[in-house]
């Protein structure tokens, strides 16, 4: 149970009933490197990844159909909305039934939140199955206004997400103060990225900020503003101090 204020200042209580989190949601933590494969080769250099170089494998399904294979590192599963990246035009109903087919594989799904109301037979399988759900937004041209970026993460909790990931483009400073100012006031894990030209160093200070899934490509960068996966694990282990394992 929440407060929030009325109108005159006064502060009402909002008895909205939160969804139940999968409690695996507690193992993310912060600074959590992502490898995105997204092509054949992305694939074949993911399986000679080294242990420790990277914490998950992000699998397109929207780039590279359902094939995903065994390895090392749990696996993200998405197949992306067209109007937030994703390739091949696929339709709800076929991104729909591809996810549902590919959570047996899946440690998280990552759902964009205009998404979640479609595939809402996805995020209760992936609920009964103890799979995370990753609700994801992005924008390629802007960073949202704060009460945007908000109303997001609530949208998204309120329709079962267990975690939100937030992509925006970033190009100044009060861009990157928006996103930082995400942690705070939060019930739900946040991974939250900029792209374009402040992407990378903001990439770095939000992983080291409470970030809880920091995405880097393996093959080769598909927006602007991406470490190499390799490459960002090393500049976080340097910024905190700590060892992967």
């Amino acid at each position: 149970m929440t407060t929030k204020p009325r109108a005159n200042g006064e502060l009402a209580t909002d008895t909205r009933a939160k969804p139940k989190r999968n409690p695996i949601v507690s193992t993310l933590k912060s600074g959590a490197v992502v490898g995105i494969v997204d092509s054949p080769e992305a694939a074949r250099k993911a399986l000679r990844l080294s242990d420790g170089v990277v914490d998950f494998l992000e699998w397109r399904a929207d780039c590279l159909g359902e094939a995903v294979p065994n390895g090392k590192f749990p696996w993200i599963v998405t197949a992306r909305h067209p109007s937030e990246g994703g390739k091949n035009a696929m339709s709800a109903a076929a991104r729909r039934d591809t996810l549902s087919r590919l959570l047996p594989k899946a440690f998280i799904v990552d759902i964009e939140v205009r998404s979640l109301a479609s595939l809402g037979s996805v995020v209760r399988q992936a609920k009964e199955s103890k799979v995370v759900v990753l609700a994801s937004f992005h924008d390629f041209k802007n960073t949202p206004t704060l009460a945007r970026l908000r109303e997001v993460t609530r949208q998204a909790e309120d329709q079962g997400a267990d975690a939100v990931k937030i992509a925006t483009h970033a190009v100044g400073p009060s861009d990157v103060a928006r996103l930082l100012e995400l942690f705070s006031n939060t019930r739900i894990p946040l991974a939250i990225m900029g792209m374009g030209p402040l992407g990378m160093s903001s990439r770095v200070l939000l992983a080291s900020c409470g970030s809880v899934l920091n995405y880097g490509w393996i093959h080769a960068p598909n927006v602007p503003g991406q470490w190499a996966a390799k490459e960002l694990a090393g500049v976080l282990r340097q910024c905190t101090g700590q060892e992967r394992h």
